[in-house]
């Protein structure tokens, strides 16, 4: 039998809760004012847009001196940086995408933090959003006697948040402590088919809610059944499969199977093989299962930018015939969108931990139902490849970060040989910042 986590597994909570803890514990508008001399002290500081996102997601500037941002779109369309401090709106122009770039120079800020968002008309809302951070000038000195060398480099990097050392290390070692923090709403609960004859009949209704990403923030969202990502929908190849889909949001929506075979009116593509699931409305899917064994993705085919990005996704899962070489499973979502950077719809400490026993076999499924690729990597550990979008490898290859391009599924399989807690996680500007952990993060903890 196969184990996956379920809330109730406190016991195995409460044990990892405690390894964490003991490890862990040891084209652009000029704005600027001010002299020439305060013009020239101005730090460039480089920011990337793309779609959707702004990175770095924290973005460390020196307070009580001008700051210049070298802005460069890597996206495919225009978008803008623009940020508000002290009555004033501070943005470029929008800047093309191919890698064109912008200048926007900004007077003094006082220390704190200020929201950076793109100004073109709906891209905030899509998770085009980031934080400007303003601490003290480097060493603690003032905005006109500047800094220099690799030493004072150092300093205003870390001090750039405007927290002390001890601040800084005190709020990771509450993050981690808090890991995994409790929240509201959890996703991949398995859907049980209600059955027909011998069809099995899932029914997914989409609705807009409030969705709490981590302790304490909630999103606006879209989700499936209430969760997020949507229920994990399990069946045999060669099963007869009905899919009822009811629309209870204020926009339309169709969902497309990504990576099934299915007829073509089931495709789920608006004006192409159906109408729009309109709001109130329901459709129908029907189709037998023809791939093998393997991790498949459902997900809106409608506005998609928005609705994926808001939680408009759920696994779709082959099982395997027969006995199989793993005894835990688990699916991971990754997400980039209007929600942040996110697993399973949640940023830490608020996402869940992998549990395991020494000496067990854990089968991870990982999907990117995001905009940008995700290089994920596993602490201490190589760990096989062994299918890539449903399909099983012939010649499996062992990796410790696997690069996850927007759309793909791939199956890994960790031999759960090394006791203790084990971070995975993403590239480091989106899992940490001066404050600590966020985001993208959650651990591997293999239990003796």
């Amino acid at each position: 039998m196969r184990n996956r986590f379920r809330p109730a597994t406190l016991v195995a909570m409460a044990i990892g809760l405690a390894l964490l803890t003991a490890a862990c514990s040891t084209g652009s508008t000029d704005t600027t004012s001010g002299s020439p001399r305060e013009r020239a002290a101005a730090s460039p500081i480089q920011v990337t847009l793309k779609e959707w996102a702004i990175e770095p997601a924290q973005i460390q500037v020196p307070a009580g001196q001008p700051v210049k941002f070298e802005v460069t779109n890597d996206g495919t369309m225009p978008h803008s940086f623009a940020f508000d401090a002290g009555g004033e709106t501070y943005k470029t122009g929008e800047i093309n995408g191919g890698a064109q770039a912008a200048t926007l120079e900004v007077p003094a800020l006082e220390a704190g933090s200020y929201q950076a968002y793109c100004a073109v008309p709906g891209h905030k809302e899509l998770g085009m959003t980031a934080m400007v951070l303003a601490g003290q000038a480097a060493g603690g000195g003032s905005a006109e006697s500047g800094t220099q060398g690799t030493a004072s480099g150092m300093a205003e990097s870390m001090m750039g948040s405007g927290m002390s050392a001890e601040q800084m290390a005190e709020m990771h070692k509450q993050g981690v402590a808090a890991f995994p923090a409790a929240t509201k709403g959890t996703g991949n609960g398995i859907l049980k088919p209600q059955m027909d004859g011998n069809v099995k009949v899932f029914n997914l209704t989409a609705t807009e809610i409030k969705w709490e990403v981590s302790s304490g923030v909630f999103k606006d969202a879209m989700a499936y059944n209430g969760q997020i990502p949507g229920p994990q929908i399990e069946v045999n190849r060669g099963d007869r499969v009905r899919v009822v889909l009811q629309n209870q949001m204020t926009q339309p929506t169709v969902i497309h199977f990504h990576g099934m075979t299915v007829p073509n009116r089931d495709d789920g593509v608006p004006y192409i093989t159906q109408d729009p699931v309109m709001p109130g409305e329901y459709w129908t899917y029907e189709f037998t299962v023809r791939d093998g064994p393997g991790t498949y993705v459902y997900h809106s085919h409608f506005n998609s930018t928005e609705q994926v990005g808001k939680g408009l996704y759920g696994a779709f899962v082959v099982e395997p015939v027969g006995p199989t070489p793993w005894n835990d499973e688990y699916m991971l979502f990754l997400g980039d969108g209007p929600l942040g950077y996110v697993l399973n719809g949640k940023g830490f400490p608020a996402t869940q931990p992998l549990i395991a026993k020494l000496g067990d076999k854990v089968l991870i499924r990982i999907a990117n139902d995001g905009s940008q690729l995700h290089p994920m990597h596993l602490h201490g550990y190589h760990f096989s490849v062994i299918a890539e979008d449903g399909i099983p490898l012939k010649d499996p290859s062992m990796v410790d970060t696997l690069v996850i391009a927007p759309g793909q599924r791939f199956d890994v399989l960790v031999d759960a040989k090394y006791p203790g807690v084990w971070a995975s996680l993403h590239i480091l500007p989106h899992v940490e910042g001066p404050a600590g952990m966020y985001g993208m993060v959650t651990a591997l903890v293999v239990q003796k």
